[in-house]
């Protein structure tokens, strides 16, 4: 290796590592903001919480990869302009192209090594990262209380409120459904406000009602042949206190294929049979619809006109001087009360026919929709570890067009062009799980969008160009105010000739 190349490897490594683990922890914080409300109160262990946290952040590096490339080849480049490296590289006749070509090398590695990660790794940290969080939301059911929505995860009971104070945790006017029979609706409490509590040893929550009344199926033994009163009972209470066990809630670990089935926890082998399993399953579907609609729809409306058209044609047969049967012509045939008759059959069959259409055309639209989220996730793996490589041709010659190091400068270029990609491939994404695009269109528009702005730099950079520096546009709008003041001053074409004295000079002197 030569020195040039041990140069800019070790000039962009250290950036690289720097912004890598910079950009992850950016990501996990966002994570945190997210789901701080299901982790706080829950008397997690750290390990737990670490665990948590390290799988999550797993499946965070094929999206932190190229970001901190992006950064790393800014400030790299960045550095090496500002410090005339690159100035007294390029006198001594190397290209830039040619100082790139270790970081291409280097970069085109980590590519594939992102792509491998997102294969294997990526799937296996999804299934343990979603699978640990699923058994935190059921830690603690108390939590989970959420206003206006019935709440399942203690077994047996069926719990809504109303509102809830953030600040005094106080719950108003809250419905409990006791289901711990397997009767039904039988068992049912009412209170105007009420807490619900741990216990200290964690053992059963209190459930502290105010101000309700409870309301109980009483069994009836009756024969068959006298009618059922359902007596009930109905207790009303100023203050109760319900013990609900919680036994079954503490951190039971699930098995790890909980989620298995999803896409995003699957490698490319998995996804491809998946994908032409679910094609085939559409396919089939549709054939099967077609063949329903031909039957049960097209073949009931056709079978009487073909009974009737039978029978007005043996009739032209006899007459030798008819000419060929038109619908009109048979329809004309019909006495009024069968023409009303048929209209009122015929609009039937179209409605009939319509929702059908319709009701299959929404269940086929849900079929595709899951299959592109397939195909999605199956193109992520390539597009995620490609952008590596896109964001490198775009960082590394915009840096030696700036010539700004530090952290700075390329940290807000970086995050603009970052935000330009994300967008663009959250909207391809939405696109094409809509199946309003092709996936390939879709899934790819970034690259294929941001990729010719990078050889573009790359070429300009090349050039010694001086598209950033602000004194080349400083320049510009000089020349144009210039321009502008030449037009004012001597005149155009449709206005006379306006001279530099007789401008400044209104003739009194």
């Amino acid at each position: 290796m030569k020195k040039l190349d041990r140069f800019v490897l070790k000039s962009f490594i250290g950036p690289l590592i720097l912004t890598f683990f910079i950009v992850l922890i950016i990501l996990i914080l966002q994570f945190l903001w997210m789901y701080v409300d299901e982790l706080a109160g829950k008397g997690l262990e750290f390990k737990i919480l670490a665990e948590l946290l390290f799988q999550f952040s797993l499946s965070f590096v094929p999206m932190a990869l190229p970001l901190a490339i992006l950064l790393a080849s800014l400030m790299t480049f960045g550095n090496m302009g500002e410090y005339s490296e690159l100035t007294a590289l390029k006198s001594s006749g190397i290209p830039l192209k040619r100082i790139m070509r270790s970081l291409i090398i280097l970069v085109g590695i980590i590519s594939v090594i992102s792509f491998f990660f997102s294969n294997n790794v990526l799937p296996y940290s999804n299934k343990k990262a979603r699978t640990l969080l699923y058994d935190i939301r059921r830690k603690r059911p108390d939590i989970n209380l959420q206003a206006g929505t019935f709440n399942n995860d203690i077994d047996g009971f069926s719990i809504k409120i109303t509102s809830k104070d953030p600040v005094t945790n106080r719950l108003d006017r809250l419905y409990i459904y006791d289901h711990r029979d397997n009767k039904g609706n039988v068992s049912v409490t009412f209170a105007d406000s009420g807490y619900m509590r741990i216990t200290q040893d964690e053992t059963a929550m209190s459930m502290i009602l105010y101000n309700g009344y409870s309301y109980n199926e009483m069994p009836e033994k009756t024969d068959a042949l006298q009618e059922k009163k359902y007596p009930f009972r109905k207790d009303y209470f100023r203050e109760q206190t319900i013990l609900v066990s919680l036994s079954g809630f503490d951190l039971e670990r699930t098995e790890i294929d909980l989620f298995k089935s999803h896409s995003a926890m699957k490698n490319i082998a998995q996804l491809t049979h998946d994908i032409d399993s679910l094609n085939r399953r559409y396919n089939s579907r549709v054939e099967s619809y077609y063949d329903e609609f031909n039957m049960n729809n097209l073949y009931t409306g056709r079978r009487r006109i073909i009974t009737l058209y039978r029978h007005v044609r043996e009739d032209s047969t006899r007459n030798k001087n008819a000419g060929p049967l038109i619908a009109g012509e048979l329809f004309n045939t019909l006495p009024d009360i069968d023409k009303k008759a048929a209209l009122i059959r015929a609009i039937n069959v179209v409605k009939d026919a319509s929702n059908f259409l319709t009701s299959k055309n929404e269940s086929l639209h849900s079929e595709v929709r899951y299959i592109k989220g397939y195909e999605v996730n199956w193109n992520k793996k390539f597009t995620l570890s490609f952008a590596c490589l896109v964001f490198f041709f775009i960082g590394a010659p915009l840096g030696a067009i700036i010539r700004k190091g530090g952290l700075g400068t390329p940290a807000v270029i970086s995050v603009l062009f970052f935000v330009i990609w994300y967008v663009i491939s959250l909207s391809g994404e939405k696109l094409v799980e809509e199946d309003l695009i092709s996936t390939f269109a879709g899934m790819w528009a970034s690259s294929y969008i941001l990729l010719p702005i990078g050889l573009f730099l790359v070429y300009k950079a090349s050039n010694d160009s001086v598209m950033m520096n602000v004194e080349t546009y400083t320049a510009f709008l000089k020349k144009t105010k210039d321009y502008l003041y030449r037009i004012i001053i001597t005149g155009t074409k449709r206005r006379p000739r306006v001279t530099t004295q007789n401008f400044f000079n209104d003739g009194t002197n």
